[in-house]
């Protein structure tokens, strides 16, 4: 009797019954603070980053790099590493050097739970014309779903996972526990019920989206409001075609194994501007984002641990992961090349030294004199 009843609460699991929703925190940018610090070679600066979600593209960078330039082929979700895109009619020469993104610190004397911490600014150009025009805010990297859980040392280089890690079942971009935030990625997620961003408005009259891509890699967006209101607000997307009476969803059966576990991960904000409303600059500040969905699945004792048997999940998983790390990893080890090119010269190299200088100035002054 007893199995009956887990069999028949796992069923409607899959059904999507409503009773089972829940929350999640699926990005929270206080906590992405640059707390790693990775020295570079031959500099006074170091380079930042985020030490929970650091990943190393060096594997990905060919035979012409050396181990010292592999080993600042780094990059995570710290705040600054964001990139704001813009679409091509907003594009010009200031707009794209201008147009950044960076951590803001909150006030102490903020009247807001997250006073005292950094979340993330955003600076966008966008152009003055009657014209539309929108810009992204997107991670670096597309976030990993099937990333190893695995702890980071202080120069950024991640550790084979403990066999804690490896029993925890989770991935290096999931919440640590359902209690806490998660780092861009939750699985396990049915229909989405509700979205909310908690933002900063400053009287702008332009539109929020928030982008999700699914286990397929189908991305979509999501209508949150306009951002024409003073102070922090949490704008909310509610599903319209979100049915709360099981009796009247449609039922979809699915095979329990080997499917593995459906997610959604974050994939940035896209912020439109209508070509009647003002251009020019726009600011904007961004805590984090939630959601509350149906679970796909329902979690239960089996009678026999299929994956041990099988491997089908993980063989697949580790299929992804490579293909994932391949693709983060061209697209990263381009842009370091790239960089390396770039003039860092501020200014031209004086072709006289000071005693030239002083020199011409005083024959200069003596001419004068014998005038």
């Amino acid at each position: 009797m007893k199995k009956t009843l887990v069999l028949s609460a796992a069923i409607m699991m899959l059904f999507g019954a409503s009773v089972f929703a829940k929350e999640s925190t699926l990005i929270d940018f206080t906590m992405l603070d640059g707390d790693l610090e990775i020295q570079v070679p031959d500099s006074e600066q170091p380079i930042k980053e985020n030490k929970r979600t650091v990943m190393d593209y060096g594997v990905a960078a060919g035979a012409s790099f050396n181990e010292d330039q592999k080993s600042l082929m780094k990059t995570s979700l710290y705040i600054e590493d964001w990139e704001v895109v813009l679409n091509s009619s907003a594009r010009n020469t200031v707009s794209l050097g201008q147009s950044v993104v960076k951590t803001a610190l909150v006030k102490d004397s903020a009247k807001v739970p997250f006073a005292g911490k950094n979340v993330m600014g955003v600076h966008v150009i966008f152009p003055s014309g009657a014209y539309n025009a929108n810009c992204k805010i997107v991670p670096p990297f597309d976030i990993p779903a099937y990333e190893p859980l695995s702890t980071a040392d202080d120069n950024g280089d991640r550790q084979e996972p403990t066999d804690e890690e490896k029993a925890s079942g989770r991935t290096l971009f999931e919440a640590d526990s359902e209690d806490t935030p998660a780092y861009g990625l939750v699985k396990n997620v049915g229909t989405l019920k509700s979205i909310a961003v908690t933002t900063m408005g400053m009287n702008y009259p332009h539109g929020l989206y928030v982008l999700l891509k699914d286990n397929d890699n189908v991305e979509r967006r999501y209508f949150m409001g306009y951002l024409n209101f003073d102070g922090w607000k949490t704008l909310t997307w509610n599903n319209p075609d979100y049915i709360t009476e099981v009796r009247t969803r449609e039922i979809r059966v699915y095979p329990i194994y080997p499917r593995g576990l459906p997610f959604v991960k974050f994939a940035g904000f896209q912020v439109t501007r209508d070509a009647s409303h003002i251009g020019d600059d726009y600011i904007g500040y961004f805590k984090d984002v939630k959601i509350i969905y149906d679970k796909a699945e329902l979690s239960s004792e089996r009678d026999i641990a299929d994956e041990d048997l099988w491997g089908i999940v993980t063989r697949r998983e580790r299929a992804k992961q490579q293909i994932e790390m391949s693709r983060f990893g061209n697209k990263q080890v381009n842009r370091y090349i790239e960089k390396a090119k770039m003039a860092t010269e501020e200014s031209f190299t004086p072709s006289l030294d000071a005693n030239s200088s002083s020199n011409a100035q005083q024959n200069g002054g003596q001419a004068a004199d014998a005038k």
